[in-house]
């Protein structure tokens, strides 16, 4: 670990980074759905909040199949979200404001409407214009059955057919994901000049780093060999598709790039792979971050959470990089819900395993632990990772209608998984419900008129309301990151464990700070002057389900 003072370490060895999904985060047009300019109207908001970075899902134009995932063109801005001057004046004025800017890129597939597909449907098969995709001949005796049996992720084959120029049916092409999203043959060398020409587009628009999507992902075994196993993107096992050695030499190029522009660019992984697996992606030559998913698919339990931020730390002996943490994102069930019903992060595939147990399901509860949770995270040496909302402790919103759901994942699974809409509902800004509690610009939108309908009781858990009380989850985000900024044992460094008791999660950082995380039943506050601590402390009692950071004497 990097022993240096903060002032001499790359930015993202000690960034707190914001995600924000663009759709949901701020309407500034009122059409219902977030864009460019919603989210330059919230910088003084992020500014206070204390944040080092955002990090903007997909914001390039998109048929919106799988909600920016799906690109039709990666050297420009979606339409519904504004325009490339405004995503320019965004990144500036964030700049400004001494906050770092992180966009997404989907490097694994496309989009169907690409114009590369487009030109690749009909182009005749083995033409420069197929090889660009994966593109095989079927099996059987006139090619009706699928090349192999990968599955997708979002569920189904993960094959489909194409219906050749001269009307009849043809060569298949792979989709790991949704249909509309064909995967990209990384084989191809024009594909991988391609994406180092859109990562210097947006370099030289000033962005300071990429989040790439499905890291593990675009080399495909030689061959194409059957699957062993079901598809799943969060089971961390390798696979003919997922975890092939040949990613690191594309990372290895694309990091010879970050770092021929000023400023460490870098480059986070959403790899979800093996804990043996995960160094390889951030040895020095690669990228300079991954994110932490064995803790983010962590229960709410203190031998669970200990051991997997143990085996954090012992995978980056070898590879000088920085842990990284991460409770929450677009792709998971909100923590309130999953640590009040003991869930890991990635359950899938029914209301039941994504939700748990709706009917058993204590807001207080599960507030109180995510409270906790956050502190924990934000004392962890290295930089951690933020999705919106988070800081307002919303829960899943778990009642969305089905004929409302948008997720593929859906449709997809024979409308047995809802999806991930339930995290992506629009942010509550203000109490009253008009202008879908704030977030639109329209208010005589309501809160079942955004892209994705709010809760009734969204307006309880507003930013407007937050604020004005001291005891809220957003200003005790704002005093742990305000603390945070000015200790200078943390973020990046060391830390030592403390032996507390069997239900106590604690360890010093440089500089006399310790932090405490209680499972159990009630003990005595640590001795020490009470930097901040996620409930309020009565009698000198540090309650189950409770954080808290202390000064050492």
């Amino acid at each position: 670990m990097s022993l240096t003072v903060r002032s001499e370490r790359p930015w993202w060895r000690d960034a707190v980074t914001y995600q924000i999904y663009i759709r949901s985060f701020a309407d500034s047009n009122g059409d219902g759905k977030g864009d460019v300019e919603g989210i330059r109207s919230r910088l003084p908001y992020l500014k206070t909040l204390g944040v080092d970075a955002l990090w903007i899902t997909p914001w390039y134009p998109s048929p919106q199949m799988d909600h920016g995932y799906d690109v039709a063109d990666y050297m420009d801005i979606e339409p519904d979200y504004g325009t490339l001057d405004e995503a320019k004046r965004l990144i500036d004025e964030a700049h400004a404001l001494g906050i770092k800017f992180i966009i997404d890129i989907v490097p694994n597939h496309s989009s169907d409407k690409h114009k590369w597909f487009q030109e690749a449907l009909k182009a005749a098969p083995g033409s420069p214009e197929r090889e660009r995709y994966v593109f095989r001949d079927g099996k059987g005796k006139d090619g009706e059955l699928p090349p192999n049996n990968w599955q997708a992720i979002f569920g189904g084959p993960a094959w489909e057919r194409i219906t050749e120029a001269d009307g009849t049916l043809g060569q298949w092409y792979l989709h790991l994901f949704a249909v509309e999203q064909p995967d990209f043959n990384w084989d191809n060398p024009v594909v991988r000049e391609h994406f180092e020409e859109v990562l210097h587009f947006w370099l030289k628009l000033g962005v300071d780093g990429f989040r790439i999507d499905v890291a593990h992902g675009m080399i495909k075994e030689p061959g194409l060999p059957d699957e062993l196993k079901g598809a799943d993107l969060l089971t961390a096992q390798k696979s003919p598709y997922f975890d092939q050695e040949g990613v690191h030499e594309i990372y290895r190029a694309w990091r010879k790039i970050f770092d021929s522009y000023p400023g460490n660019r870098m480059g986070v992984a959403e790899a979800w792979v093996s804990k043996e697996s995960l160094p390889k992606y951030i040895r020095p030559d690669e990228l300079a971050n991954s994110f932490n998913f064995h803790f983010l698919d962590s229960k709410w339990d203190v031998k669970e959470l200990k051991k997997n931020i143990k085996e954090s730390f012992e995978l980056l002996t070898t590879t000088g990089a920085p842990a990284s943490w991460v409770l929450e994102n677009h792709d998971v069930t909100r923590s309130v819900n999953r640590f009040d019903q003991g869930l890991k992060g990635g359950g899938v595939d029914s209301p039941l395993k994504r939700f748990g147990d709706t009917s058993k399901f204590d807001i207080k509860r599960g507030t109180k632990r995510a409270r906790a949770a956050s502190l924990l995270m934000l004392a962890l040496p290295g930089g951690a990772y933020i999705y919106q909302g988070e800081e307002l402790a919303l829960p899943e919103a778990t009642g969305i209608p089905k004929d409302r759901l948008t997720d593929p994942r859906w449709k997809l699974s024979g409308y047995t998984d809802p999806g991930r809409d339930g995290c992506r509902v629009p942010l509550p800004w203000k109490a009253d419900v008009a202008g879908s509690y704030g977030f639109s610009g329209n208010p005589k939108l309501g809160d079942s008129d955004s892209w994705l309908p709010q809760p009734k009781h969204w307006g309880t858990l507003a930013v407007e309301l937050q604020e004005k009380d001291p005891e809220s989850t957003l200003n005790l985000y704002r005093a742990a990151l305000d603390i945070r900024h000015k200790e200078a044992g943390l973020g990046d460094g060391t830390m030592e464990w403390i032996e507390a008791g069997k239900d106590v999660l604690a360890f010093t950082r440089p500089g006399g700070f310790a932090c405490y995380v209680n499972f159990g039943k009630a003990i005595s506050v640590p001795a020490g002057e009470i930097l901040l601590a996620s409930n309020p402390i009565q009698s000198d009692v540090l309650e189950t389900d409770t954080a808290i950071w202390i000064r050492t004497k």
